[in-house]
C-alpha cells in the first residue's frame, strides 16, 4: 500500500467517486499522475494485482480504479478503456501542456465553449475519455 504524503486525518465529505477497471493498473496510475495531475491516494495489491486504488483530483473529488480480472462475481464488471469524465480545473492551458508533455493523446485541443468555459480533451492509453475545463457547473 502506498499513500502520498499530503495526508489529513480527516474523512472527506460524501461525494461522487467515478470508478473504472484497467488492463494494467500500475501503468494507467502513473499515467494519470504524470499526464493530468491525479494524485496517489492508496492503492491495494495482491498478488501482483490491484483490485483497488484512489485517486484524488487536487481540486476536489477523486476517482476510484481497479484492475481488471476475471472474477464477474464482484457485480461491478467494466469493460477497460470505456470510461469518460469531465473534470473540473481551474488551470486548463497548464494542465493541456502537461498532458501534452507527457504524451496524452489530445483528441481536442484547448477550445471556448458557448457557456463559458475552456476545456479540452484526451484519451489515456487504454481508451478512456477525459475531458477538462472550467466549467464547475450550473448553480444551485
Amino acid at each position: 500500500m502506498s499513500e502520498t504524503a499530503a495526508r489529513t486525518t480527516r474523512t472527506p465529505a460524501p461525494q461522487v467517486w467515478p470508478t473504472f477497471r484497467a488492463r494494467d493498473a500500475r501503468k494507467m496510475i502513473d499515467f494519470l499522475v504524470a499526464a493530468f495531475g491525479f494524485e496517489e491516494v492508496v492503492v491495494y495489491e495482491e498478488d501482483g494485482v490491484i483490485p483497488h486504488a484512489e485517486l484524488a483530483w487536487p481540486e476536489g473529488g477523486g476517482i476510484m480504479m481497479g484492475q481488471a480480472r476475471d472474477d464477474q462475481d464482484s457485480g461491478w464488471h467494466v469493460e477497460p478503456g470505456t470510461f469518460g469524465a469531465y473534470v473540473v480545473t481551474s488551470a486548463p492551458d497548464a494542465l493541456h501542456d502537461r498532458a501534452v508533455a507527457a504524451g496524452a493523446e489530445i483528441t481536442r485541443g484547448l477550445y471556448e465553449t458557448d457557456y463559458g468555459s475552456r476545456d479540452f480533451a484526451a484519451r489515456d492509453p487504454e481508451g478512456n475519455h477525459w475531458s477538462f475545463g472550467t466549467y464547475p457547473g450550473h448553480v444551485r
